[in-house]
């Protein structure tokens, strides 16, 4: 299902829950180098079909791409195509206001860390940098201000060439792990994706750990949808679960036959039915996780996968 825009234009959208949410979740998230390339956020998205990310993606291959945005704060390249990220309309002028800039200088000071940065930058985007990192293994490549400048793009192939790689193969792990982490809003969710973990497809990636698939990466929303396979993991780990006290006998599953539900659940969240201690289900919480487990009416789980009795 694809997502309508999110309209971000006034200050009152650093509050959106989908915002707030994100901004949390990217706490969970690391880098996969030494060194992190920060580059402005752009109008189109996913901002890698943009020229401008297409044109420093020239430069930054083997390193880790954290994109600064407003309202969001941060982007890391691996999560692009994922909702929120890909679906909201802000204005990308590069004048910030106080409020955007400290938001954005504290998401990236909690990303970044002790990391070298590379920071491919202006306006705004640079303040919030400056106000998160100063200078302090921070090297500007934008003196000019101008970022698609020869001379530039000369200091970022510079810089770059003088950082440590990361092999595709190496961080392409990292980065379906860094999805997982943010569905499902916890670290243990990289037990989904094995080291071994191979994929399959062009649009819609079916995550295979041997010949066993796992989960599918959907196009249209960069997220996760689970086989029941990934949903053995889940329970393992005690992520979104919901418990009930009756054999499955339909795709549809009602609140009353619903005992108890982990209560991080939001709706939409992918959650794994649970009946005597074993796996039974996997689909999609049409509620929360409190409602899941006091409502006495309505649709609590569509079910898409499910033991055959």
């Amino acid at each position: 299902m694809k997502h309508a825009k999110i309209p971000c234009i006034t200050e009152l959208s650093l509050q959106r829950p989908e915002v707030i949410r994100w901004q949390e979740r990217m706490a969970l998230l690391e880098p996969f180098s030494d060194t992190i390339v920060l580059l402005p956020c752009s109008m189109k998205k996913p901002y890698s079909q943009s020229k401008s990310h297409t044109l420093y993606r020239k430069y930054t291959k083997g390193l880790q791409e954290l994109i600064v945005t407003s309202p969001f704060g941060i982007c890391p390249r691996e999560m692009e195509k994922t909702y929120p990220i890909q679906s909201y309309d802000a204005s990308t002028t590069g004048d910030w206001s106080d409020e955007e800039i400290k938001m954005t200088a504290r998401c990236l000071k909690e990303y970044v860390k002790d990391h070298k940065v590379i920071a491919h930058l202006s306006g705004g985007y640079r303040q919030a940098c400056q106000e998160a990192l100063g200078d302090d293994n921070v090297v500007y490549t934008a003196e000019d201000g101008n970022l698609r400048s020869n001379e530039s793009l000369a200091n970022l192939k510079a810089e770059v060439k003088k950082a440590d790689k990361v092999s595709y193969k190496n961080h392409r792990i990292h980065d379906l792990r860094s999805i997982a982490r943010y569905q499902f809003n916890s670290t243990d969710a990289d037990a989904l994706i094995a080291d071994n973990t191979t994929t399959r497809g062009r649009f819609n990636t079916q995550i295979l750990n041997g010949k066993e698939q796992i989960a599918t990466l959907h196009f249209e929303t960069g997220l996760y949808t689970l086989n029941m396979a990934g949903g053995e993991i889940l329970n393992e780990h005690e992520i979104n679960r919901v418990f009930i006290d009756f054999e499955l006998q339909s795709n549809t599953l009602f609140t009353p036959g619903i005992d108890d539900a982990d209560s991080n659940i939001i709706p939409n969240d992918e959650v794994v039915i649970v009946y005597k201690d074993q796996v039974v289900g996997v689909g999609k919480a049409m509620m929360s996780g409190d409602e899941l487990a006091n409502a006495t009416k309505g649709v609590g789980v569509k079910i898409r996968h499910q033991i055959k009795q």
